[in-house]
């Protein structure tokens, strides 16, 4: 006959270690997004200094912002993420 130990939560010992093992893994995956959006930030801002320099060089004209507001707005939203 085999006997389970019980921690004094009730619960079947091993249960606390599956979910710290679920805790890590979750942790591990939200530092990978936390250093992908870090990453693409990275992206957006050199897009955008790379637009100002093309705009100041005269290379780009007033009405051609659209690429401009793209990389804004997700520069916005990535950062919006890091607020949370």
């Amino acid at each position: 006959m085999r006997y389970l130990a019980f921690h004094h939560n009730g619960k079947p010992r091993g249960t606390n270690n599956n979910q710290d093992s679920l805790l890590q893994h979750e942790l591990a995956v939200m530092e990978s997004i936390l250093e992908s959006k870090k990453q693409h930030r990275k992206i957006v801002k050199a897009g955008i200094a790379r637009w100002v320099k093309e705009f100041q060089d005269g290379r780009i004209e007033i009405k051609t912002v659209d690429d401009l507001k793209k990389l804004i707005e997700i520069d916005i939203e990535l950062q919006k993420d890091e607020l949370l």
